[in-house]
């Protein structure tokens, strides 16, 4: 799901805060442009007794006349598949989005904007599916542009609807920011006893895979991921049970696409990479390391 609205800043603003959370994952977005740093925002914890804000300043990313914010959703731990057998949805099955944007003006004066029936929503776009074990199925032909800027059509939008919900379970951060940490690039590419099309990483990292790609619409690129070859020098998936693991990227063609997933992540050092058009090279393929950002010691 993406919801929006558009609102407007009449006065000068001195300062402005947004306070977020989700059921789910979320990533919002200011006027075309992703807040803050964060990924996989608002963390795991036991959502009845623990949901986790964060709070961004906007100050900024806001300008006089028409703005816009918005956000799209993910499952994440609240609503995805959890370890073993068929836990999905343990936190419950509704998505949704919890905002307060606080504005102080230079004359003294505040206003807020606040998640209500007054955004719209929809449940569309180039994520077609998306899983912490499974993975994240992304079709760019299906890509919503613009949503996130002032004065977009979202006449086929649809109005939200509303929850009643404690907030006795809200708290601010206390764990450690999830970030991007570091970039590595693929060390090889090479073919595999059988055939198949790996590259190999160079060590076993957590995160995901930024791809490079051109070519035709409509071509679809899977990645499957995993931490090891086995005896036979063959990609070995049998340690990762039920879970895929696996991205699908679909061009939308016209030139290069880069493309990395935003509400998944993977434990791996090799990627089987199928579908790819023209030839494979390790800068088609960067990895993004993502971790919390502890102070190294």
């Amino acid at each position: 799901p993406h919801f929006r609205k558009d609102f407007v800043i009449s006065k000068r603003v001195a300062s402005a805060r947004v306070y977020v959370t989700s059921h789910g994952f979320y990533e919002l977005h200011l006027n075309g442009k992703k807040v803050g740093d964060q990924v996989l925002t608002p963390g795991w914890t036991s959502y009845s007794k623990r949901l986790q804000y964060q709070v961004y300043d906007v100050t900024e990313m806001l300008a006089g006349g028409r703005n816009a914010i918005g956000a799209v959703l993910g499952d994440g731990w609240y609503r995805g598949s959890l370890a073993w057998e068929d836990n999905w949805a343990i936190y419950g099955k509704r998505l949704g989005l919890l905002m307060q944007m606080r504005i102080v003006y230079t004359d003294g004066s505040e206003e807020l904007i606040l998640t209500d029936g007054t955004w719209k929503g929809i449940i569309d776009g180039a994520i077609r599916m998306n899983d912490i074990y499974n993975g994240e199925t992304y079709d760019a032909n299906r890509k919503l542009t613009g949503w996130n800027l002032p004065g977009y059509d979202d006449s086929r939008w649809q109005s939200v609807s509303t929850g009643s919900y404690s907030l006795s379970n809200l708290i601010a951060s206390e764990g450690a920011a999830i970030r991007k940490i570091e970039e590595i690039k693929a060390v090889k590419v090479f073919r595999t006893p059988s055939g198949k099309l790996v590259a190999d990483m160079g060590q076993n990292m957590v995160g995901w895979i930024r791809l490079k790609v051109n070519g035709p619409a409509g071509t679809t690129v899977t990645l499957r991921h995993a931490e090891v070859m086995d005896k036979y020098g063959e990609f070995y998936t049998e340690n990762l049970r039920a879970a895929k693991c696996t991205i699908t990227y679909t061009l939308a063609g016209g030139g290069e696409e880069t493309y990395e997933p935003r509400f998944t992540f993977m434990g791996f050092r090799y990627v089987e990479v199928t579908g790819f058009p023209g030839e494979l090279k390790p800068e088609n393929l960067t990895g993004v390391v993502v971790h919390s950002d502890m102070k190294p010691t």
